[in-house]
């Protein structure tokens, strides 16, 4: 007998027990049964049956379904198939509801697990989905290169990574071609995807990605887990700002569970993640494996859920307890300052409400009254970038084209305070002293209110935004080239101490650099960065909240906070300025500091 069943049953002395020999064999025996079944997982009865919404009805109109080929520029050197479903209730006329799918050819199979063709024609014609033209494709191929080579598969690469390459290959490559021939909707609201298993995380980042595009979501047996980043979703849900996106998930307690992680657990991390951040979610379980039979009996039912509601646009964030939802208020969104601008930069705002910014292309400061009217503050600024005001009521800025640090009076008249020097952005302390980063240089320079300029800190990749923190005791410095904010304690004569790669930020999928760029703190300590991922908050324990969405797909270079009541948060952006109300209130770095609650650690 086994070691493990001896140690865990030892043999019966038949004596002391006083049975019998063939008892104590059948006591052994039975014993030795449970131990083995309770040594096993119960198998999964996997048995899921399709339904009749999945079976041709009589008097059921059918749509038609052709197929094509496409080769790709997104993903160039592959090719694929991909099928167009259309339903017979479509009207050129007006523009047709768009769902569209992974892994294609799985699911356009009308003798599959899925029979979406069939599915879709039962519903439609009971109005119980929309019409909806669906786009069935199949992932992409490099063709080998000789006869003694394999393609390059190419499944994994397109669906299991994050970023927004493959929306991309949809909403360039696919759709237009498809809406050559037929009236496809571009409104997110009436735009679905769909996918299992490496499709299904597909399809989540492409709606994740662009929500403008894509508002509803199908997935089953979704792969969330660590083969190329989908394990980092829940962490990014919970922090970032929530998106219009509505999630039907599936999975079975049969799924797979190897070297990149555990499927069950993923999607349940997945479905936990989407209530915290008030997600509209549903969801399935099952005691099934890794295939489509469980997802494919409920398909019928989870389409007449996602589309439930049509055409109301999907509402974001209803319910949600992330920690952005205390900073941003609902309802409220960006709104365009100012616009027309080559590249924004150095947002600053005084006590009077009124903004000042760059636009280092033009050589220009702009300022915003405030009543919202936008003038020349300034021209031919030696390309300034970063903007502080100072004790003084001055405006002072990195006027690196002329390698000077200026301050601007209130005619806009300028005074170098420091010059051969390179410089990006810059903060002043109450005292009038100017902390100021040189990137080139990789130095952090100090000059004293008196004039006198040293370097103050050297070494990192490419120092840029700075910052005080509300009560001055440490100087934040981002670096755009890693992943980390660094914060050195401030000494009494303005030296710097204790440098630590201390605020650890989230990079963008693929990237090896965060982007961090400007920086504002608020009267709780937090600090704001803007970085390529978004704009990031952090606690005083250097650890990202949350994330605030760009206003637009543009470098996010600067924040400030600023209005009458320091409560909006602006932003420059590419080629425009922003603001949006939220719950908060900024620091003014020139006026006295104080010292802000502790953070929870």
């Amino acid at each position: 007998m086994p070691a493990t069943y001896q140690a865990v049953w030892p043999r019966a002395n038949p004596i002391d027990m006083g049975h019998s020999n063939d008892r104590i064999r059948l006591m052994h025996s039975l014993r030795y049964l449970l131990f083995i079944l309770a040594s096993f997982p119960l198998l999964a009865a996997d048995d899921y049956k399709l339904g009749p919404d999945s079976m041709p009805q009589e008097g059921v109109p059918r749509g038609q379904v052709t197929k094509h080929s496409w080769t790709s520029k997104i993903f160039p050197g592959t090719v694929r198939d991909y099928w167009v479903y259309v339903p017979a209730q479509y009207d050129a006329a007006r523009p047709a509801c768009v769902m569209v799918f992974q892994d294609g050819g799985g699911y356009v199979n009308t003798n599959g697990q899925y029979r979406v063709p069939t599915v879709f024609d039962n519903l439609i014609h009971r109005k119980e989905m929309p019409v909806t033209i669906g786009i069935f494709i199949n992932p992409g191929v490099v063709p080998a290169a000789h006869s003694n080579a394999l393609p390059r598969f190419n499944r994994s690469y397109e669906y299991d990574g994050l970023g927004d390459t493959y929306v991309r290959f949809l909403l360039e490559e696919i759709l237009p071609e498809v809406g050559k021939q037929h009236n496809l909707t571009t409104n997110a609201a009436a735009r679905a995807i769909a996918g299992a298993s490496s499709g299904a995380i597909c399809a989540f980042t492409a709606a994740w990605e662009r929500p403008d595009a894509f508002s509803k979501v199908f997935s089953t047996i979704g792969t969330y887990v660590g083969l190329r980043g989908g394990n980092d979703y829940p962490t990014l849900i919970r922090k970032t700002e929530p998106k219009p996106i509505r999630v039907f998930l599936q999975d079975g307690s049969g799924d797979l569970n190897i070297y990149g992680g555990n499927w069950w657990i993923a999607n349940q991390d997945m479905l936990s993640a989407l209530q915290f951040a008030g997600y509209d979610v549903k969801h399935e379980w099952g005691d099934g494996g890794h295939n489509g039979r469980h997802g494919g009996a409920i398909f019928p039912e989870a389409m007449r859920w996602l589309w439930r509601d049509h055409p109301q646009p999907v509402k974001a964030g209803q319910q949600s307890r992330q920690a952005v939802m205390s900073i941003l208020i609902p309802g409220e969104e960006w709104q365009l300052v100012s616009a027309g601008h080559r590249f924004t930069e150095g947002p600053v705002a005084n006590e009077g409400g009124e903004l000042f910014f760059t636009d280092i292309p033009n050589n220009k400061i702009h300022k915003v009254s405030a009543d919202g009217n936008v003038s020349v503050f300034a021209e031919e600024t030696g390309g300034a970038n970063g903007l502080k005001l100072g004790p003084d009521g001055r405006l002072y800025a990195c006027a690196n084209g002329k390698k000077e640090i200026v301050a601007y009076d209130a005619r806009g008249r300028a005074t170098a305070v420091a010059e051969d020097v390179n410089s990006n952005d810059l903060v002043v302390n109450h005292k009038g002293d100017i902390y100021f980063t040189d990137p080139g240089n990789k130095q952090v320079w100090l000059v004293k209110r008196g004039g006198e300029k040293k370097v103050v800190d050297k070494g990192m990749g490419r120092p840029n935004g700075i910052a005080l923190s509300p009560d001055q005791g440490l100087l934040l410095v981002a670096d755009t080239g890693g992943q980390f904010v660094y914060s050195f304690q401030v000494q009494s004569g303005g030296e710097l101490a204790y440098k630590q790669r201390y605020f650890h930020l989230h990079l963008p999928d693929g990237a090896t650099e965060s982007g961090a760029d400007g920086m504002t703190v608020d009267t709780n300590g937090t600090l704001y960065v803007t970085t390529a991922a978004g704009l990031q908050f952090c606690d005083q324990a250097g650890r990202v909240n949350g994330i605030i969405s760009k206003p637009q797909k543009a470098w996010l270079a600067n924040a400030t906070f600023g209005g009458p009541d320091l409560s909006y948060l602006y932003v420059t952006c590419g080629d425009k300025v922003f603001r949006r109300k939220t719950k908060t209130r900024g620091v003014l770095p020139w006026k006295a500091p104080f010292m802000p609650r502790a953070p929870r650690l």
